[in-house]
């Protein structure tokens, strides 16, 4: 099944998984979210789609709203913290040179800094944004932020992150018109969830012109 047609009709598929493989679905469920999220190979899976359709699904009465939405937090959260000790473990051990210009031990450093300042926020922000939210956890563990600090703010994002759009799903994704254009909507959210990161990139590369 290719994924661009999984993510773009995730509503079919999980009613087909729902209707065909039982309880299986919400292992199914855990293991996409997690991997997505604890797993650097694999930020091209689905997050904030899957979430919404799995809300709408749940509204139907195929899945335990709170069953699933439990699982999904748990498997977020667990993602995260896999994702942050990899980063913690492998970090100084690649980033160990003092002439390499993409491993030096400057940028291992710089990353230390920014994550004692600014990584609560980077957490939090990252578990909204597709990409980010496989790659912020890594690159916190790298800089090694407080483990104490990351664990609770991932926590939180976690929480808020399936709150909104299982919540989200549950109570409007079976309104007729949004049923009825669901492929559309779900082809929104993955534009908005991309546009912050999109802005950024382009303000990035702005900004580096102007200095030039």
């Amino acid at each position: 099944m290719p994924i661009i047609d999984f993510i773009l009709h995730i509503d079919q598929h999980l009613i087909f998984m729902t209707q065909n493989y039982g309880a299986w679905v919400y292992g199914i469920l855990f293991l996409i979210i997690f991997c997505e999220t604890g797993l650097v190979v694999t930020p091209f899976l689905p997050g904030d789609s899957l979430l919404f359709a799995t809300g709408a699904i749940a509204a139907t009465g195929a899945l335990d709203p709170v069953l699933v939405g439990g699982l999904i937090i748990v498997a977020a959260f667990m993602g995260d913290n896999v994702n942050y000790w990899f980063g913690r473990t492998t970090g100084p051990k690649v980033f160990s040179s003092h002439t390499s210009r993409i491993f030096n031990r400057k940028h291992l450093e710089k990353t230390e800094e920014f994550y004692a300042k600014h990584g609560h926020k980077a957490v939090i922000i990252a578990r909204f944004l597709p990409i980010f939210r496989t790659f912020i956890p890594f690159v916190a563990g790298i800089g090694r932020m407080p483990y104490s600090r990351f664990l609770g703010f991932s926590l939180a994002a976690s929480l808020m992150w399936v709150l909104l759009f299982v919540g989200a799903g549950y109570f409007f994704g079976n309104i007729p018109v949004v049923k009825k254009n669901f492929t559309l909507l779900i082809m929104a959210i993955i534009i908005v969830s991309l546009l912050p990161a999109i802005f950024g990139f382009i303000k990035h590369k702005y900004a580096k012109s102007e200095s030039v």
